[in-house]
Formats: C-alpha cells, structure tokens, sequence
C-alpha cells in the first residue's frame, strides 16, 4: 500500500513541477520507490534512467568526512590535529595555529569561504573573472581563500565552509600520498560497491550522466558547464547515482567504511546550526522531540539539486538527485509525508 500511494505522489509531484531527475527509497532493505523523469540530455531528448549518474554538488562533503576519519583511524592523524602543524603555514598566513581537524568537519574553523554563503548567493559569479575550466585539482582552489582572513576565533561558531573542507581534501592528499578523488573512489566507492559513481571532468562526462541545467522562468536553458568547476573534489561535486548512493549509507551503518566508534563519531551532532538543524562530521543531523529524525545530505549549484537521507527510526533510506537547480527538496519532502 505505501508502494502504490508513494509511487502515485511522486509520479504527481514530477508532473506538476517538471522535475528532471532520479530516486531511490528503500525501507528494511525493500525498494518501496523508484522512478526516474526529465532528460540527462535535453537537445537529444536522451530520458534520465533509474541508474543515471548526477553530479550531487556539496552532498560529496560526506565522502571528503569519511575519508578524513579513516585516516584518523589509521592513526595518521587525530580529530584534535592542528592542521597548520600539517599543512604549510606559510601557505595560509592568516590562519590561526589553534585549527584543528575537528574545527574543518563541523564548519567551525573561522577561516572565510571562496563562496560564502552568508553574503553571496551566486555561485556562478565566481567564474565570470576566474577560467573555471582550470579548477582541476585542490590546489587550484587555494588562490580564492589562503590569503583571507579569519572570521572568527576557531570554534566560536558554525559557518558554512568549502574552503575547510578543501583543506581537509589537502590533509588526505598529504598523508595518503594519492590524489583526493583517487583516494575516494579506491577506499570508500569500491568497498561500497559503488562502481558507477567518481570524480569526472565536466568536458569528459561518461556515459549514462545527465548534464546539468539551469532552467529560466521563461523555459529557456542553458547547461552549466560554465557555472561550477570543470571537476569535482573535497568540498562537493561527484557523480552519483541513486543505488550508489544507497550502498553509501549501507556501507557507512555496516561499518564497511568505518569502525563503530568513528561512525559513531561521524553521525553524532557536534554543533548546532539552527532549530532542529546539527552538524556531524559531513552529514546534517536532524532532530525532532530531541531525538534524531534523520541524518542528511544535500547539494546545490547551478544545474544541480540533491538530497540523500537515512531516517534511524524507520530504517528508511533515500536519495533523491536531480539535474536542475531546483526540484530535489521538493521531492525528499513528498516522500517524507508518506513515510511519516
């Protein structure tokens, strides 16, 4: 019956809004919902399938956490690490000394963002003086923000970061000895089973990857090939696909990727953001009557929506990736009030 009554409002809530995309729900390990609509190639009309990959934006920062703590339980490092011990200070003169990993996970580390949300809201514009087509690797990425300096004491408050999570991306590289995104892919894609997901150049896409699309009131669209950077890294933006996803989530509470004391770890809420919002290590943390309702991701830039949850009490999972700016949320929602 929740097969029929799900399936029936998402078909309905696709329709009514034009969402372009992919899902995936799955409930105690059964497919109570999947579907796919729009198009991964609009021009050529080539329709989205149930396994397309779709870039997922920061909803990547969990990959880019989880590496990080495998590393600490490698013991190559601890959650207490000054990460200017680690990294060149001369590099980042600004920043203070007392940073500490623990500060880059939970976006507590009062360095200033390349991209920061509390006073932009364009993430697009960044590219209008800057070739996007160069950002390739993490250190292209440095220029934006080592020479800013800090908001805030380390610590003193949540502030939304990718430049912190570049730096996390810059620990893994350094004490790996491997490229982040090779890193990902070989210890947390592969043992998860994840073999249709990586990091992929945008002018080098494989097959079966929607393009993303920025869609203006008037219907016209462009792709977004000249709004984020050509390849994705530690502050977001792999492709996935919604099975992917799920096996991430499986492979993360089955404790393939990790012991049960840094999963634990990885999924407790460090800091609070706002109402019922908390921040673990690369994952919100929703809480409802004090009690977690849901552990989440999401990702936006321009062309791309996504969201992903696991939902403890139900032991319902979710992803839900779309490849327009807007549609993934709208749709987790849907879902939601059938699961209630």
């Amino acid at each position: 019956m929740l097969h029929e009554q799900l399936g029936n409002k998402i078909d309905a809530e696709a329709e009514r809004t034009g969402f372009s995309g992919a899902l995936l729900v799955k409930k105690n390990a059964h497919i109570i919902a999947s579907g796919a609509y729009g198009y991964a190639n609009k021009a050529e009309q080539w329709p989205n399938r149930p396994d397309t990959r779709f870039g997922n934006a920061s909803g990547s920062k969990l990959f880019t956490a989880i590496a990080v703590c495998q590393l600490v339980e490698q013991g190559k490092l601890t959650l207490d690490s000054k990460v200017m011990d680690i990294l060149e200070q001369a590099d980042f003169p600004h920043y203070s000394r007392d940073i500490t990993v623990h500060h880059l996970l939970t976006h507590s580390s009062g360095i200033s963002d390349y991209f920061d949300e509390e006073t932009m809201d364009d993430f697009a514009a960044l590219w209008t003086t800057r070739p996007m087509y160069l950002l390739k690797q993490l250190e292209d990425f440095l220029p934006m923000f080592r020479e800013l300096p800090m908001k805030f004491a380390p610590g003193a408050r949540f502030h939304y970061n990718n430049a912190g999570y570049i730096l996390l991306g810059l620990l893994v590289e350094k004490l790996s000895g491997v490229a982040f995104t090779d890193y990902v892919e070989r210890h947390i894609f592969t043992p998860c089973g994840m073999a249709d997901s990586g990091y992929y150049s945008l002018d080098a896409l494989p097959g079966n990857t929607a393009l993303g699309y920025i869609v203006q009131d008037d219907g016209t669209w462009t792709t977004n090939i000249y709004s984020i950077p050509v390849k994705g890294g530690a502050d977001g933006s792999a492709f996935v696909t919604a099975p992917d996803m799920l096996l991430l989530w499986e492979g993360l509470l089955q404790h393939k990727l990790l012991g049960p004391e840094l999963t634990d770890l990885m999924l407790t809420a460090h800091i609070h953001e706002e109402k019922e919002e908390y921040y673990g290590y690369g994952v919100w943390i929703t809480k409802r009557n004090d009690e977690v309702y849901k552990y989440h991701v999401m990702g936006y830039d321009p062309g791309v929506s996504f969201h992903s949850a696991y939902y403890p009490s139900s032991g319902a999972t979710a992803a839900v990736l779309c490849n327009q700016s807007r549609g993934a949320h709208q749709m987790l929602k849907i879902i939601e009030e059938c699961l209630a």
